[in-house]
């Protein structure tokens, strides 16, 4: 899929108007098209699939690496940045921040695969659960884990700054798959690492 910046042009003119201003004057007669090109950027995960994001990022390692079959080893990575759009009202989630944990099955992803993976899911429109659920489905694909969790906290413009107006909530979700639903040790590990 493309995205079609001309139809975003036109449309921008649009609502220009329909907020009563005049999209030929100085300040504006560009707008439409900076916002078709921010637009572009903003969303380019919309352009592409979970599946064709797997394609996009499967490199792993596993020749150069010795894994030694405990199945409670953890790979964790946390505090990666990203925003996304909320598909109610198109407002930013922003101060978004994902934690990532996967239980290695004798291959691992190199570490800014995973930051950009969630980078990419980001980039849509869509509700915070399924970007949770997008990056724990990709990167059960790559690295043929099924023990995957996704720890996601941010804030949503359409709560703060419209409607009720709460500057400062958070909103958490977590996506956990695997046996981080049902081992213990394992649980308590993505719980303490994410409290560090």
């Amino acid at each position: 899929m493309t995205i079609d910046t001309k139809a975003i042009e036109e449309h921008i003119r649009g609502i220009l108007i329909a907020l009563g201003d005049n999209p030929d004057r100085e300040g504006l007669k560009d707008t439409p098209k900076r916002v078709a090109k921010m637009y572009e950027e903003t969303y380019k995960g919309m352009c592409y699939t979970n599946d064709e994001i797997v394609e996009m990022f499967n490199t792993t390692f596993e020749d150069d690496l010795y894994i030694n079959n405990n199945m409670n080893d953890i790979v964790f990575m946390k505090d990666i940045e990203i925003f996304s759009h909320c598909e109610h009202h198109l407002a930013l989630m922003y101060n978004m921040k994902v934690a990532i944990a996967y239980v290695p099955n004798q291959k691992i992803i190199g570490l800014s695969k995973m930051a950009r993976i969630a980078d990419m899911v980001g980039r849509r429109l869509q509700l915070q659960e399924k970007i949770g659920s997008d990056i724990a489905e990709i990167l059960q694909k790559i690295t043929d884990s099924e023990d995957v969790a996704v720890i996601i906290q941010g804030e949503h413009g359409c709560m703060t700054t419209r409607g009720i107006e709460k500057p400062g909530t958070k909103t958490i979700t977590t996506t956990i798959r695997g046996r981080f639903n049902t081992d213990v040790i394992l649980n308590n590990k993505l719980i303490m690492l994410y409290a560090k």
